[in-house]
């Protein structure tokens, strides 16, 4: 059953939405060093298995961090992790837990999105706690935007971290360093240098979450956008949608990542990624890069989602909280 938004959590979000639409930086969360204690939880898709779920509670230990994991973590119902309730739960109660300080999300999927109106009354007032993941929890991290807080895209808890990966996600998670990162194989559509907060993640979940209260604010930000099986139609759909909008309206920069298993042939027709990118590129006259690696697969960075950055689309480079 979904969980229905009342209209008094709408009016209830209306203090907290002058943190979202400021323009500067959002305040980070605390830093999780070894001898944290995060939360495992599956607010979207099920996993495929207890092995899933076994390797996660690895790759966090490897970490140096101590685990609890929500009752529900290996629920399944339909395409959910567990109902609604179940999963809205098992979240709720990692952020009421003043001995969790981070929240590690197992996987993506589908889902997160209907959680939000049961998570907003509580994440308002809950203890500032890192989040992390990416793909569905998008929903989750426009979430914490809301009231005013950085979370991480980063890879989430099932998957096996790389060393790619990980030299990507220990400076950024742990240790809290500024970092240059580049990006040496991405597109450059648009050149230009800029400084911005980071916001965004999965195209799909940014496009559905327009006219919501959760909707993301891109005003000075660099944008940041991947996506998986969809057909370039439907990036073209889903980025006119946020352009005709006005979410884009006064973003600093666009960074896209990956788009994996997205084809370009249709039975219509064909049309590149790269020129559907492209308009957008000219027509919001921003630095922009394509193809950084952000998104599904297995070796990309690890996101300060709110943070100050700057891109440096002609050289390639992304620097942490420059």
């Amino acid at each position: 059953m979904a969980v229905r938004l009342r209209a008094e959590y709408v009016e209830g979000m209306t203090a907290t939405a002058s943190l979202a639409t400021r323009h500067h930086a959002l305040p980070e969360p605390p830093a999780l060093p070894p001898g944290s204690r995060v939360a495992l939880v599956s607010p979207s898709g099920p996993l495929n298995g207890p092995h899933e779920l076994e390797r996660a509670i690895h790759t966090a230990q490897s970490l140096g961090w101590e685990t609890w994991v929500g009752p529900h973590a290996l629920a399944r119902h339909g395409y959910f992790a567990g109902a609604d309730e179940e999963r809205a739960a098992d979240l709720i109660a990692a952020l009421q837990d003043e001995t969790i300080d981070g929240i590690w999300c197992l996987r993506g999927g589908y889902g997160a999105a209907r959680l939000l109106p049961a998570l907003w009354p509580v994440l308002e007032r809950a203890h500032p706690k890192s989040l992390l993941g990416y793909s569905d929890i998008t929903a989750l991290h426009a979430a914490w935007a809301r009231t005013g807080l950085a979370s991480y895209h980063a890879p989430t808890a099932r998957a096996a971290l790389t060393p790619f990966s990980r030299e990507h996600f220990v400076p950024v998670v742990q240790d809290r360093t500024e970092a240059m990162w580049r990006a040496p194989a991405a597109t450059v559509l648009r050149g230009g240098r800029v400084q911005g907060r980071l916001a965004g993640g999965n195209l799909a979940l940014v496009a559905s979450l327009c006219g919501t209260p959760w909707a993301w604010d891109f005003r000075d930000a660099i944008v940041v956008l991947e996506d998986i099986n969809e057909a370039t139609y439907r990036i073209d759909r889903m980025l006119t949608q946020l352009v005709q909008s006005g979410a884009f309206d006064g973003c600093a920069a666009l960074a896209f990542g990956q788009f994996t298993d997205c084809p370009e042939s249709t039975s219509d027709g064909a049309r590149a990624l790269v020129d559907v990118v492209q308009d957008v590129a000219q027509l919001l006259q921003v630095p922009t890069l394509l193809g950084i690696p952000v998104g599904h697969i297995d070796d990309q960075w690890t996101i300060p989602l709110g943070a100050a950055a700057t891109l440096d689309a002609d050289a390639r480079t992304l620097t942490l909280r420059a």
